[in-house]
């Protein structure tokens, strides 16, 4: 089963969003921030499928070396932590950044540190969480199959688009995972678009996910390009 993330209807209020999307899928991965922040679980008691929560992202930065930050960003992880547990769900995380390529030695001792707070929570709230591979972006944490000693045997969720960018999806679907968000891309921007608008081959990844018995949801920019990949997926 492929399931959708609420990305595609961000412009929507998570309500009219989860209605609309399980009524093709058993498996919703909601985007938990802006106009789809999750402050109470009441919402998810109508529904009978599956759920997964990605994290906020937008302003965290778990392995900043201001402490404040670090520490707050902890803080909203783990509150995103609790409202998952209560329905069940698993959280994707952001593995966090570095702003200055003489700060990569600090900033993943501030993420080691942000681990072991999040996995200590994670283990009191009975919830399961992994990290995603970031895009062609500067200075982002775990871009290649190379940093995934970063994350120290911790859950991984393969973000099909952002391997793409970084030139190694194929040695990232030699890897270990368990999640799979799939978007489609030029090799050049991060469009999020419909699978099938791009370059990536997509046998390939879906054969990686039965290999892995991997969850996957589709993560596009619009409920057309939802519709769309459904389709191209369908026969593979």
């Amino acid at each position: 089963m492929i399931g959708i993330s609420t990305y595609c209807l961000l412009d929507e209020p998570l309500p009219v969003a989860l209605d609309r999307l399980s009524g093709l899928t058993g498996l919703i991965e909601v985007m938990d921030e802006g106009p789809h922040f999750v402050d109470s679980p009441e919402l998810f008691e109508s529904y009978s499928g599956d759920f997964i929560f990605h994290a906020p992202y937008h302003g965290m930065n778990i392995a900043c070396l201001f402490e404040a930050v670090r520490s707050a960003s902890v803080e909203v992880m783990t509150d995103c932590f609790a409202r998952a547990a209560e329905i069940g769900a698993a959280v994707v995380l952001h593995p966090g950044y570095f702003a200055w390529e003489q700060e990569r030695e600090q900033a993943t001792g501030q993420f080691v540190k942000s681990l072991d707070e999040l996995s200590c929570a994670a283990r009191d709230l009975s919830v399961a969480f992994s990290f995603e591979n970031m895009g062609d972006m500067n200075f982002f944490n775990l871009r290649t199959p190379e940093d995934l000693a970063l994350i120290e045997g911790n859950r991984f969720t393969l973000d099909v688009g952002h391997a793409n960018l970084n030139r190694c999806l194929p040695e990232f679907l030699d890897t270990t995972f368990c999640h799979m968000h799939l978007h489609d891309n030029n090799g050049n921007q991060d469009s999020h678009s419909a699978v099938g608008e791009g370059d990536i081959a997509f046998p390939p990844v879906m054969a990686a996910m039965r290999r892995e018995h991997a969850t996957a949801v589709i993560e596009v920019k619009s409920f057309d390009g939802v519709m769309k990949s459904l389709r191209a997926l369908g026969g593979m």
